[in-house]
């Protein structure tokens, strides 16, 4: 199935000025839909949370469609879905909670794959709890885990494994279900990093095997904020610490202070645009989801193919990183003798976007031995042939 790329581009204002996006990785563009429901929500009328006024049910709808959307999205309970400033904030806050039974000589075990995100949280808890981490280290070649490190890294002790679905950077999926199962045969918990996995395919979390999932929606055309999702039953065993007037029941209990609901809303429309992208004969929303994210998929996968060709034809000028068999449409690339950030700016430019930095990644850049930053192109749903095209046409000058 082929998507009509000239339809979808409509929606996109941003489009408008003829820029080619290649930094979706670090946020996508808006359409307009998504803006128009934050703005429809945030004009009213609207009040705090109640059943009252129609300002009050306004709200109390915003985080029910909110919730309803992430279930069909993550295919997960509606009670288990939780909002957060960021995915990083939720990691932190979760960290935390669940730091609170760690003991002296109770092991985490992380991942050299990760943003720092699903790493730095888990050291820290770890450290205050006089905990040990072990790490999951990546074979430099293949960018791929190895799974060996991770059978060495587990123990009767292991209380948590963090590790992503996805790079931010390389692109790289490792296999979560078997790390989630060999996770789960010792009795630990699975956090899994889904924020850049989510932005290219249908999340399914239960068949992940992941006890947290955390995504962020303004990574696929939503507004700036994250969501995490467990089982409802799960998160019942959970105390974090809260103001003692604040709900304590599951999900609320994990939301601090009043919630964003035009932030809701938007992240909403997000997932009701993605499902309305190539809906196919769907029924339920979960099922449109499904059909539109197949044919997004080819369409990505398409267009990375035809960049990763014409990357392959500059030689030995340009190394690319990415190399995992299964992986996202996300490229890093170095510039063999070249500063990438005068690449990025040279790129700039001509009006294409693609960003030079380290991205957060540090695990993955010191496992590379990556000094200095890196250039990172990234398909979105947006980007088309021509695009990719103007990426490389613009490299090919800068070289």
């Amino acid at each position: 199935m082929a998507i009509d790329v000239t339809a979808l581009r409509a929606h996109f204002p941003s489009l408008d000025g003829g820029l080619a996006f290649f930094d979706g990785p670090g946020g996508t563009q808006t359409p307009r839909p998504v803006a128009d429901a934050i703005a429809e929500t945030l004009t009213g009328p609207l009040s705090n949370r109640g059943t009252v006024s129609p300002s009050e049910l306004n709200a109390e709808r915003a985080v029910a469609a909110f919730r309803s959307a992430y279930a069909e999205l993550l295919n997960m309970p509606a009670g288990g879905i939780v909002h957060g400033r960021s995915a990083t904030q939720l990691t932190y806050d979760f960290s935390r909670t669940l730091a609170q039974g760690w003991r002296a000589g109770d092991e985490v075990v992380v991942s050299r794959l990760d943003h720092d995100t699903n790493v730095r949280p888990w050291i820290q808890a770890a450290e205050h709890a006089g905990a040990t981490v072990r790490w999951i280290e990546i074979d430099p070649a293949t960018a791929e885990v190895d799974l060996e490190s991770f059978e060495r890294a587990l123990s009767p002790r292991t209380r948590l494994v963090a590790i992503t679905a996805a790079s931010n950077v390389l692109g790289t999926k490792p296999p979560v279900r078997h790390i989630a199962d060999r996770a789960h045969e010792i009795g630990a918990l699975v956090h899994v990093d889904g924020v850049h996995y989510a932005a290219h395919e249908l999340v399914d979390v239960p068949a992940l095997g992941a006890d947290f999932f955390v995504c962020s929606p303004y990574k696929f055309l939503g507004p700036h904020c994250g969501v995490l999702a467990a089982a409802p039953e799960l998160l019942e065993t959970l105390r974090p610490d809260k103001l003692l007037p604040s709900s304590d029941e599951v999900p609320e209990r994990f939301e601090f202070g009043t919630l964003p609901y035009e932030i809701l809303a938007g992240a909403r429309a997000a997932v009701d645009f993605l499902a309305a992208v190539d809906p196919g004969a769907g029924t339920t929303r979960r099922e449109r989801l499904a059909s539109s994210l197949t044919a997004l998929h080819e369409h990505e996968s398409t267009l990375r193919t035809r960049l990763e060709e014409g990357l392959r034809s500059f030689g030995d000028a340009v190394t690319l990183h990415s190399r995992a068999a299964d992986r996202t449409p996300t490229l890093l690339m170095t510039l063999v003798g070249r500063d990438e950030r005068e690449a990025q700016i040279h790129l700039a430019s001509r009006n294409v976007l693609a960003t030079a930095g380290q991205f957060y990644a540090y695990e993955p850049f010191t496992a590379l031995k990556l000094e200095g930053p890196a250039l990172r192109a990234g398909i979105a749903p947006y980007n088309t042939a021509q695009d990719v095209d103007r990426l490389l046409d613009g490299l090919a000058s800068f070289l």
